[in-house]
């Protein structure tokens, strides 16, 4: 069975979001994508503190989608340096994990 991870992923605005989830699903690199809008953020960029409204997008995919999905978003994406970041899902509902291989 294929490693899964949830790839955390920021972004500037709901419709970035949005087209970087709807990308990603519909390119087979993930096998869905939850958007959470309306964080806040607050962060060091260019040595001074920032803060800013942003969304999250949380993708899960298997670690081998993994390069293919992070250079898609990079492509996509608006910011210099985005946050993408992958946590393995260690136990999960065989079902779903399943579901996530197959999608």
């Amino acid at each position: 069975m294929p490693d899964f991870l949830s790839v955390y992923i920021t972004t500037a605005s709901r419709g970035e979001a949005e087209k970087i989830a709807l990308a990603i699903v519909e390119e087979n690199i993930a096998a869905c994508a939850n958007i959470f809008p309306g964080i806040r953020s607050i962060y060091r960029w260019q040595g001074k503190v920032e803060q800013a409204d942003e969304c999250a997008v949380i993708a899960k995919t298997t670690s081998v989608r993994f390069d293919a999905l992070q250079k898609r978003v990079k492509e996509l994406h608006s910011y210099e340096c985005p946050c993408i970041v992958a946590w393995p899902i260690v136990a999960g509902n065989e079902e779903f994990l399943e579901w996530i291989t197959k999608n």
